[in-house]
């Protein structure tokens, strides 16, 4: 038998907080519906939860759900690079920051490739593409200082690989370059002991898949799925703990495709 490379206390014990317990999270779009799914579960498993939305109101919501205590928020905007640093502040308070799941993005809807702006582009891109680059760098950053192993779960859209349903081609080409990032990440990183996967979900029953779409397109998306119904938001939050946590110790520049089987590749 090959003997394990690990040593004896680096083999996970095969819980979901395995890593977890006791150490900051940070979760990015803990305001919206997956985000707050993912904030409970880490919560759930003894994280301490650093919540980061535009607006208190829905981080208010947010930390209200979660059990435990020494939960903090942070409300800024991801796309003012200098935000960044605020949110790693609290992330290494009294405890090392063991993950970060980085759910924060804008969609914008427009009916036709013709009515897509400027504007419509470059907001979709610096939130979603621009501000990811540069939150996992000063993630991977502080890792190092800390002296610590770590994990960054970024999030794409299945829409990475259709090319975007819905009036959604640019937030689709931004999440595209979501997946590429990552990759390119989880090899620059590897040598400093930082892990970066990315999520890819397909629909999932969230304000953002019903903003600007009827019932009628939203039952038409439904029946391409084999499934039969959109995903539940707390369906994405047992991927994103798996891969913050050692369970996935030896994973880093994966994907992850949660979308009812709609996609298969």
């Amino acid at each position: 038998m090959t003997k394990s490379i690990l040593n004896s206390e680096e083999i996970p014990t095969w819980r979901n907080d395995s890593g977890l317990a006791g150490n900051h999270v940070v979760v990015t779009g803990a305001g919206g519906e997956i985000g707050r799914a993912t904030a409970v579960a880490f919560a759930e498993a003894g994280a301490l939860v650093v919540a980061v939305d535009l607006t208190a109101e829905s981080l208010d919501d947010t930390l209200n759900q979660l059990p435990g205590s020494g939960h903090v928020k942070v409300v800024c905007d991801l796309a003012d690079l200098s935000s960044h640093q605020e949110i790693f502040r609290h992330a290494t308070l009294g405890a090392p920051m063991a993950a970060v799941a980085h759910l924060a993005a804008v969609l914008i809807r427009r009916d036709t490739i013709d009515e897509i702006t400027e504007e419509d582009w470059d907001i979709q891109h610096s939130v979603n593409l621009k501000a990811s680059f540069f939150l996992n760098r000063t993630a991977r950053d502080v890792f190092v200082r800390q002296g610590t192993k770590g994990s960054i779960v970024n999030f794409s859209s299945q829409g990475w690989w259709t090319g975007g349903f819905g009036g959604s081609v640019v937030y689709a080409a931004a999440k595209g370059g979501v997946v590429s990032m990552t990759r390119g990440l989880a090899r620059s990183f590897a040598a400093d002991g930082v892990r970066v996967n990315v999520v890819a979900p397909g629909g999932v029953d969230t304000t953002m898949l019903h903003g600007g779409q009827g019932p009628s397109a939203v039952s038409a998306f439904i029946s391409m799925v084999p499934m039969g119904r959109l995903g539940a938001p707390e369906e994405m939050a047992g991927a994103v703990l798996f891969l913050a946590s050692d369970a996935s110790s030896y994973m880093t520049g994966a994907l992850l495709n949660i979308s009812g089987g709609q996609l298969m590749y």
